[in-house]
């Protein structure tokens, strides 16, 4: 099993009625801004451990970095069974996280993967004066959407409750850890068996039954009652103020995901909208080019984000 060359301490914090788990490294320090890492769907603060052990030493030394479970992943379980997750309410916890932990409007260097990405981007254009720079790991947005498809997108809400309510909806579970280490390496073909075995271990968790269970919410796989709007989305975007690298890995996942309906190229038309952008690709490597790349990433994020 991969054993982490640099061990993390975790701790709850209480954000907006939900007990967050958070990750982190390194101790507050006073002349530098924390790092903030923050997760994908159906991922953990955890992920990021790959990256942080790959930093160097120097880099490592003068930050603080912390990297929580969103709500409804991991360990930051709502109080209460939820049905559904609202994506503005990421945003408000990360609000609140920062509140926490870098008090009196102190900025932040944010990197986010996937959903974590695309929250990043809207967050930065919400509070710009929080962000000093900002890394965008494959967080590419959603296809363009229609009002015309609201109906049709609540129709389907409506009846996914209704599949969650009845036990249609579930996340699979495991006979043990390996098995869900097997089935990370199927999802990632480039994830090394040490490191599935350490990530399963962090990603699930065994249940009453002994069964190995995602440490996931079945509620994350109901749709989002609320379509994806483009014109708002380049409104956040267009209002960032900090430096933004956008990293994507040469295996096109976004073309894999939406075929005709989105396209890198679109992407890339959308973030010409971010007055600072620069995008930068990562060789061999998937969606979790963290997982599979993690020195690459790791200098990345020492190069943008270097005081």
């Amino acid at each position: 099993m991969y054993t982490p060359q640099r061990p993390s301490k975790t701790e709850d914090v209480l954000l907006r009625h939900i007990t967050y788990r958070v990750r982190s490294w390194g101790q507050p320090q006073a002349d530098t801004p924390p790092l903030v890492l923050v997760h994908g769907w159906m991922d953990v603060g955890a992920s990021y451990q790959f990256v942080v052990d790959a930093l160097s030493e120097a880099f490592f030394q003068q930050r603080h970095i912390i990297a929580p479970d969103w709500r409804g992943f991991g360990h930051s379980m709502p109080p209460t069974p939820c049905d559904h997750y609202t994506f503005t309410d990421y945003l408000g916890d990360l609000d609140a996280l920062l509140h926490h932990y870098a008090p009196d409007h102190q900025q932040i260097d944010l990197v986010g993967h996937s959903m974590g990405g695309n929250v990043a981007m809207l967050y930065a254009g919400a509070r710009p004066a929080r962000i000093r720079r900002l890394v965008n790991l494959e967080g590419f947005g959603l296809p363009a959407t229609q009002p015309s498809q609201a109906p049709a997108r609540i129709g389907k809400w409506l009846d996914e409750l209704q599949a969650l309510h009845t036990g249609t909806i579930e996340l699979k579970t495991y006979d043990s850890v390996q098995a869900v280490a097997a089935r990370l390496q199927k999802t990632n073909r480039r994830l090394s068996a040490d490191k599935a075995l350490w990530l399963a271990g962090e990603w699930a968790a065994p249940d009453a039954q002994g069964r190995w269970a995602i440490l996931g919410d079945a509620a994350h796989k109901v749709v989002n009652p609320q379509l994806f709007r483009l014109e708002e989305a380049l409104a956040h975007y267009a209002a960032i103020t900090a430096p933004v690298l956008a990293v994507e890995a040469t295996e096109d996942s976004l073309g894999q995901w939406w075929k005709a309906q989105y396209s890198l190229a679109e992407y890339h038309q959308r973030l010409q909208a971010v007055p600072q952008c620069r995008i930068a690709q990562v060789d061999d490597a998937g969606h979790m080019l963290h997982h599979d790349q993690p020195e690459v990433i790791a200098q990345m994020i020492e190069d943008f984000c270097q005081i």
